[in-house]
Order: C-alpha cells, then structure tokens, then sequence
C-alpha cells in the first residue's frame, strides 16, 4: 500500500464519526470551463444521504487526525493510541480531483483535528479548496467544517470556497463540555456559528445589489450533537437544537449516537446510546424544522425522553387526545400535519382535493395517508374510521411503529475499509506533510453564561 492510500485508509477511518454530510442545498449550477457539479442529475458511489432523500457519493475524510486537543469522546484525541496521517493540501486536492474522474464521487466532505491550533488547521484546509476550485476548477459540492475558535477572517475565506460550512457544537451542555472536552469553550463554537450567519446574511444583501458578488456557502450551515456521551436527556437535545436553528439559522442539526471510544471513567463505557434514541430525535428535529411543532410541545419535565415504541408525532397525539378526531373537509392544514399518519404531501392532496368534492373515507387511501394510523384521528365526511375508539385502552400499541425491533450492530465483526486501487498515485511527486507547531493549551476559564 502507497503512502497516499495509507493516509487515505487512516483519516477515511478517523472520519466516519462525524454524520453532519448531507449534500443538498446548493443552489451553484454547472459553469463553462469548470468540472463538477452539485446537481441533482449526478450519479456515483453512495456513501450519504442528501436531504431529499438521494444517495450521493462523497470523499469524507480528515485533513489530519493528529489533534492537540484531548476531548474523552473522540476517537482522535491527543491521548488515543491511534495511527496518525495528514495530508498536504496538495494531496488532498489531487486525491479529490482524481477520484472525481474516476466517477468514485461527486463531492468532497472535509473535516480535520486541531492540527497545532484552530486557524493554522484552517489555513491548510483553505489551501487545499482553493486549490480544487482556482487549479483544478472543481464545481462540484464541497463540506467543510470551521473549527470551534477560529479567525472570523479564515471562515469568510472558507465559506467562499465551500458549499455548506459547520461548527460540531458537539455536547449539548456547557458543563459536558467542561467535563469532556476542557480544551474547547463554549464561545469558541457559538462564535464561529454566529459570523458565518451574519456572513449569510451580508451575502445574500450583497447579491440583491451585486448579482456578480461569489456566493457565501450557498447551502448553509449545520452542526452535530453527540447523544448519550453525556446525561442530558431528550428534552434538553431538542429545545436546544430548536434554538440553535432559530438563532443561528441552521440548516440542520445532526445527531451521532455516542459509540465507545474511550477509556476514561467520565464515559458511559460499553454503554453506547440505542441507534433507536438517534433516529427519535430525527424523527422530532423534523417535526420542529418542517410541521410547525414546538419542542416544548413534544417533550416536556414531565415526559423528558422520547417514547421508544412510538414515533414523536404519534406520541403527542395521545397525549391529546381532545383535539380529536379532525374533519377532513373541514380541518386547518396545520391541523392536518399533527395527525399520524398523515405527511406533508398527503396533507397538501387533501386541501387540493376537497376543494372539487366532499371527502369520504373510501377517498382518502387514493391521496396518501398512512391510514393504519391516521383513522384513529380522522372522520371523513362525519365517519370515524378507526377499528376501536379514540379513547380505547389499545390505541397505544396499535400505533406501535416496529422501530425499537432489535437492531444489528454496525461495528461488529466490521468489514475492512474499502479503498480503490490508486494506480496513479506513484506517478504524483507530493512533498511530505507539513506539521504544525506543537501548542500548549491552558484549561479554559469559565463566567458561567
């Protein structure tokens, strides 16, 4: 194995962690003398999900693993005895463009550790996208991540070169943070999230004036939340991610279950959070992103966790039970998304169709709905649909969704990484990766805001 491909296999691996790598939003379409671009249309390997649902292929690794922060839950600490890598930004802007040739990918989704400090980090990431857009004329989707108490100055030339742009809050308290990854602040990430909103914002006044002005990470900006590294509860999670997306504007807010890397006692060891708890705070985040729910509607102090038998949306409808059944001829569209079973798209069909007729039950499995759900909630035409009554003991465990099935485990017995044959990487003459100063962080001082 070539030194190249080993560095790939290294910070491919040190890479897989991080889940905030969705490629849609961009709205950059196809230019004259580029490559790439971050249409819909394109096809490749899938190694992620878009936002809409489409498998898309991306280059998802780490411009270094060589960290000099020392976070308990991450598994490229200073202290973890774990292969180290870096690439150059001309390897990594090389490596991009070939497999890009190749049809291995359609985009490139770039993270790092704290390579020295936060803003040398940066500077080789910066040098590494300038060299894929102004060199090799790559159009294609680029992610890339800012890191917690960065230059506000690197993330305008960041936000320049990239598609989307994210700050990892990571840990959804100030106090986690402090216990587990001392070496990082609280103002260090919100900061970094707060200019690259106002950064948007700049950018799109500029463009009503300027329609030549470059774009500002077009497809905006996320964040990730480690779930069950630390003791929050649900509840917690999801009012803080509804704030951070009113705040900050963001896109999205990823969820990653805590997987045991560590071994210190500050870690829930051989404990790592139910796959199931990730998908529930899914299934919430886009019931406050996309149907007008509050997060303090969903979860409150006295059901803190979400339901593990029931979808989030399911659950709150038996906790209100007296805002049922709806009329479907009759029922606000808003009131039509809170009722199980029925989306964003049958909700629409239903408006549209009772427009030309009176809906009657035999209608509404033409437009739809999931109606093992939705009759319990709906009458149509003054019918009640369900098979027992609104208020029947058995209600719950007909709306059981099969989610908290037993799940296989990702990681046991886990195939090798796969890496294409690199035949032309023996032809590249690369120098050797450049390394970082060696810094010396002091444990940061707190205000308690």
């Amino acid at each position: 194995m070539t030194g190249l491909e080993e560095k790939l296999r290294i910070l491919g691996e040190a890479a897989r962690y991080d889940a905030s790598c969705a490629s849609s939003g961009s709205v950059r379409g196809p230019q004259k003398g580029m490559i790439g671009s971050t249409s819909t249309s394109m096809v490749g390997l899938c190694h992620s999900w878009s936002a809409d649902g489409r498998c898309v292929a991306l280059l998802k690794v780490l411009m270094s693993n060589a960290c000099s922060y020392d976070c308990a839950y991450c598994m490229n600490r200073r202290s973890a005895d774990v292969p180290r890598a870096s690439f150059t930004p001309e390897e990594l802007a090389e490596l991009t463009i070939e497999f890009y040739r190749r049809n291995y990918i359609e985009g490139l989704f770039l993270s790092s550790a704290v390579l020295g400090d936060p803003d040398y980090t940066s500077e080789k990431m910066i040098q590494a996208l300038a060299l894929l857009r102004n060199v090799h004329r790559f159009n294609g989707y680029i992610h890339v991540k800012a890191l917690p108490g960065v230059d506000p100055v690197l993330i305008q030339q960041l936000g320049l070169l990239a598609d989307r742009i994210s700050v990892n809050i990571e840990l959804p308290s100030e106090s986690s943070l402090r216990m587990l990854a001392p070496q990082k602040e609280k103002k260090g990430i919100l900061k970094p999230m707060a200019e690259i909103r106002d950064l948007e914002a700049t950018n799109k006044e500029e463009r009503k004036h300027f329609r030549s002005a470059p774009l500002f990470a077009p497809a905006g900006q996320s964040t990730q939340l480690i779930v069950g590294a630390s003791p929050e509860n649900d509840r917690h999670i999801l009012l803080l991610s509804s704030n951070l997306y009113q705040r900050y504007r963001l896109r999205r807010v990823y969820y990653s279950a805590y997987i045991p890397v560590g071994d210190t006692k500050l870690l829930p060891l051989n404990q790592p959070a139910p796959l199931l708890r990730e998908h529930r705070l899914y299934q919430a985040d886009w019931l406050v992103r996309l149907y007008g729910f509050a997060a303090e509607e969903l979860l409150d102090e006295d059901y803190p966790h979400l339901e593990v038998a029931l979808d989030p949306k399911a659950a709150w409808a038996l906790r209100n039970l007296h805002r049922f059944p709806l009329e479907v001829n009759t029922a606000d569209i808003n009131d039509l998304l809170r009722v199980p079973g029925i989306g964003s798209v049958s909700a629409r069909r239903i408006v549209m169709a009772r427009r030309s007729k009176r809906l009657k039950p035999e209608d509404l499995a033409k437009l739809g709905l999931v109606l093992k759900r939705a009759q319990y909630f709906l009458t149509a035409d003054g019918v009640y649909m369900g098979k027992v009554d609104i208020a029947h003991p058995s209600l719950k465990e007909r709306l059981y969704d099969g989610a908290a099935e037993p799940q296989l485990s990702l990681l046991e017995e886990r195939p090798p990484t796969w890496i294409p044959q690199l035949p032309w990487v023996d032809q590249l003459q690369l120098p050797e990766p450049a390394v970082g100063p060696a810094l010396s962080i002091p444990a940061p001082s707190w205000d308690g805001t």
